[in-house]
C-alpha cells in the first residue's frame, strides 16, 4: 500500500510563490511516475505537472513557466509555484501511479489579495 502526505499550501498574494512538498510511504518505485493535480470548487480535478523516469516533466498549459516540479528522490516530490494568479486556487492533491494510482489527502493553496 502507498500512502502520500502532502504539506506546504496555504494563503498567498497574486504574484507570489508557494512550495508543496509530498512524501510517499510503501512500495515506491523511482520510475513510476509521481505528480500533482488541483481540484477547484466546482470544477473537476485536473492535471497539474508530473515528473517521470529520467528527470522528464510533463506540465499543464496553464501552468507552464510558473510552476516547476522536482522529484528529489523515489518518495519526495516537491512542487514551487511562482506568479501564482487566483484561477490557481484549489486543492492540490499529489498523485503516484496516475489517475488510476494513489492520492494524497490534498492541501488547500488559496490566491487571494
Amino acid at each position: 500500500q502507498v500512502q502520500l502526505v502532502e504539506s506546504g499550501g496555504g494563503l498567498v498574494q497574486p504574484g507570489g510563490s508557494l512550495q508543496l512538498s509530498c512524501a510517499a510511504s510503501g512500495i515506491i518505485s523511482s520510475i513510476v511516475a509521481m505528480g500533482w493535480y488541483r481540484q477547484a470548487p466546482g470544477k473537476q480535478r485536473e492535471f497539474v505537472a508530473t515528473a517521470i523516469s529520467g528527470g522528464s516533466t510533463i506540465y499543464a498549459d496553464s501552468v507552464k513557466g510558473r510552476f516547476t516540479i522536482s522529484r528529489v528522490n523515489a518518495r519526495n516530490t516537491v512542487l514551487q509555484m511562482n506568479s501564482l494568479k487566483p484561477e490557481d486556487t484549489a486543492v492540490y492533491y499529489c498523485n503516484y501511479a496516475g489517475a488510476s494510482g494513489y492520492w494524497g489527502q490534498g492541501t488547500q493553496v488559496t490566491v487571494s489579495s
